[in-house]
C-alpha cells in the first residue's frame, strides 16, 4: 500500500495532504516509515511532524502538548487590533498565540505562562519569555497592573465531555489543557477573578468559550468587574472583558 492508501485506511480524511507533509518531514525512507506508522497508530499529525500551522506560522508542537486550533485565531486577531504594548499568553500551551502576536507586533513585549512543564518547554522553542506556574501566579510581580492584553485560551471542556472528544485530543494531549471542570468554566472563572489586578486601566482580557457556555462566561467576566462583550465567529466565541 502507498502512504496515501495507508493513511486513508486509518481514517485520515486529508490523506493526500498528510502524506505530503510526512514525506517533507522524513529524512530517509526508514524515517518516513516510522512517521507513517505513528500517524496510522493515531498520533496527531502535528505531534508526528513536530509543528502546527497557526495564523500562517509553523509553531513547534511536541508530544503531549495541546495542538493549537484554528478557531483560536479569532483571539489573536482581536488582540492584534488592540495594538497592545504588553501582552500575556496565559495557559499558553505551545505558545502559539504569543508567538504570532510577537510576529505581528514586533515592538510589543510578550510573556507566556503555563502550569504544564512539557508545555512550558515546548513554548520556549516558540517564544523567548515563558514562565511555569498556575495562571497569574507564574508571572513576575512587576507586571501587576501593567498588562495591556491577556489572552487566556483556558481549558473549557466539561470533565464528563472529555470522553466524547476525538481520540487524537483525548489520548494525546495533556488533560490539564482540556479539562475545565464540571461545567468547563472553572479555570475561566479563576482567570476572570484575578484579571483586574493584573490589567492596566483599560486593559483587556480575551478568552475562548463555546456557544453553550457563553452566557455563564460573560457573567463570570462581569462579576469580576470587567466591562464585557461577546464576539462570535463561525466556530467559536470570544469573551472580551475590559478593566
Amino acid at each position: 500500500m502507498t502512504t496515501v492508501e495507508r493513511l486513508r485506511a486509518a481514517g485520515c480524511v486529508f490523506a493526500e495532504e498528510e502524506a505530503a507533509l510526512l514525506e517533507e518531514a522524513a529524512t530517509s525512507p526508514e524515517h518516513l516509515e516510522e512517521l507513517v506508522t505513528q500517524r496510522v497508530g493515531g498520533l496527531p499529525l502535528e505531534h508526528v511532524v513536530g509543528w502546527a500551522l497557526f495564523c500562517g506560522h509553523r509553531i513547534v508542537v511536541t508530544p503531549g502538548v495541546f495542538v493549537p486550533r484554528h478557531r483560536t485565531e479569532l483571539l489573536v486577531d482581536l488582540a492584534t487590533d488592540l495594538k497592545p504594548a504588553v501582552i500575556v499568553d496565559l495557559c499558553c500551551g505551545s505558545g502559539a498565540v504569543g508567538a504570532v502576536l510577537q510576529h505581528r507586533l514586533p515592538d510589543a513585549t510578550v510573556y507566556a505562562a503555563d502550569i504544564d512543564p512539557a508545555a512550558v518547554e515546548c513554548a520556549r522553542r516558540n517564544l523567548t519569555t515563558v514562565f511555569e506556574g498556575d495562571l497569574f501566579d507564574a508571572l513576575p510581580q512587576h507586571l501587576r497592573g501593567h498588562i495591556d492584553v491577556v489572552v487566556a485560551n483556558v481549558p473549557y471542556v466539561p470533565t464528563e465531555d472529555i470522553r466524547f472528544m476525538p481520540p487524537e485530543a483525548r489520548d494525546h494531549e495533556a488533560r490539564v489543557a482540556l479539562d475545565g471542570g464540571e461545567d468547563g468554566l472553572d479555570v475561566l472563572r479563576r482567570v476572570a477573578a484575578q484579571a483586574a489586578t493584573w490589567l492596566r486601566p483599560g486593559g483587556t482580557l480575551l478568552s475562548e468559550t463555546s456557544e453553550r457556555q457563553a452566557p455563564a462566561a460573560l457573567a463570570a467576566f462581569t462579576a469580576a468587574g470587567l466591562t464585557t462583550t461577546l464576539v462570535t465567529s463561525d466556530d467559536t466565541n470570544a469573551v472580551v472583558g475590559t478593566r
